[in-house]
């Protein structure tokens, strides 16, 4: 069994996505995602130019051996373009390899762990009160979990407060908008979020919040530490991971269970975060690390420390990884959550799937493969569209981390 050809597809139903289909000498086919939000053109660059020409021969049964040939093969490697890339052909070669097996994903790679996956929704709101009331609608839709973010007084567009209740798009323009940021403001405002949800809602579900790198260690520890009454799922991208003996002092002062690893690409941005016990719940993508071959791999180092996943699930990430990580997700016995985003109908149309939502749960189907396919003529409808991430700036005018 030969690979004969592969080539990359981009559309943009509402928002960007790079698809890579692999196809066989014996007529089956797999596709695999490999979009990175605002860079999709690098990674459609390095596949184009220096993946397909290499994999064009080889045996698609072959996984491993691709994974590290295209790994260890590339001397400047570990970097999210490189990683998605990979990522994307490791996807294509799981969906071969399930159809030849007629076999869904979760199955070769062990059997379930669990009936369902229990995902987290997003509401946010421009004040407290319409974060409260969007929370509800999730509860009302049935999620058991829900992630709240609001406005904050005094800052311009604060994150996590989106265009749109179910899905939205936050790389919005041609060229990068400016978001404001203010530490104090957010500290004093944040915590009464919280406290109106259990207030509201009781503690019967689980409540998650984003910090998306916007905190020193120090201001992040104080944010977990007013925060613990309220008995979060935990406390999301709360400080920058580049250094990660900083979630040291987080951890000393806050008991509020921490996670990390969105924007990671490969176990050793973890390695240290795992083994000191660090964090709770590794958040790294299937298309971020390199596909299900390299997630694995994490997935089992932090088992080792009782660290589990949760991995991220925005609408950056096409239903290709979607589905990927819903078959990972009911494999895995360190399983926590998966963030859920749900896509536009736009999007589930170019996008065909089989996995679907009920009372907070996601399951996965039983097509071989992962079970997700794309219809080309209708993606050839939307075309690429520049969009970049929004930036954030102090209210002095200083760069800060978005």
């Amino acid at each position: 069994m030969k690979i004969v050809s592969a080539k990359v597809i981009v559309t943009c139903p509402g928002r960007n996505f790079v698809t890579l289909k692999i196809q066989t000498d014996q007529g089956v086919y797999g596709i695999g995602d490999g979009t990175l939000n605002g860079r999709e053109l690098a990674v459609v660059s390095y596949l184009e130019d220096h993946v397909i020409p290499c994999l064009i021969g080889m045996d698609p049964r072959r996984i491993e051996d691709i994974w590290q040939y295209l790994y260890r093969g590339a001397y400047w490697r570990r970097g999210p373009v490189t990683m998605r890339a990979i990522a994307a052909v490791d996807m294509a070669l799981w969906d071969i390899k399930g159809k030849m097996a007629g076999m869904p994903v979760y199955q070769l790679l062990g059997g379930r762990s669990r009936d369902g996956v229990m995902v987290y929704g997003h509401a946010n709101g421009s004040d407290i009160a319409e974060t409260v009331d969007a929370v509800g609608q999730y509860i009302d839709m049935g999620y058991k979990a829900i992630r709240a973010q609001t406005g904050v007084p005094g800052i311009k567009d604060a994150y996590g407060v989106g265009r749109g209740k179910l899905y939205y798009e936050p790389a919005d323009a041609a060229l990068p908008s400016v978001t404001g940021w203010d530490t104090r403001k957010a500290l004093n405002y944040v915590p009464k979020l919280f406290e109106k949800l259990r207030e509201t809602y009781g503690f019967d579900h689980h409540l998650l919040h984003d910090g998306h790198h916007r905190y020193t260690p120090q201001e992040a520890a104080n944010l977990g530490k007013m925060l613990e009454p309220y008995q979060l799922f935990w406390l999301e991208d709360v400080t920058p991971a580049e250094n990660q003996e900083a979630f040291k002092l987080i951890r000393q002062h806050t008991v509020t269970p921490l996670a990390v690893g969105e924007i990671f690409n490969t176990i050793w941005d973890a390695k240290d975060l795992i083994q000191n016990q660090l964090i709770d719940y590794i958040r790294a993508t299937v298309v971020g690390a390199g596909g299900l071959t390299h997630l694995r791999r994490l997935a089992d180092l932090a088992s080792l420390y009782q660290v589990r996943t949760g991995c991220h699930g925005a609408t950056d990430l096409s239903p290709v990884t979607m589905g990927c990580a819903l078959h990972f997700d009911t494999w895995v016995p360190n399983f926590g959550i998966q963030e859920y985003m749900r896509h536009s109908e736009a999007t589930d149309e170019v996008f065909p799937h089989d996995y679907h939502f009920d009372k907070g749960y996601l399951f996965c189907g039983e097509a071989p493969g992962h079970g997700v396919d794309i219809d080309e003529e209708l993606a050839a409808k939307y075309p690429y569209k520049p969009a970049y991430l929004p930036v954030a700036r102090l209210e002095d005018g200083t760069m800060w981390n978005w």
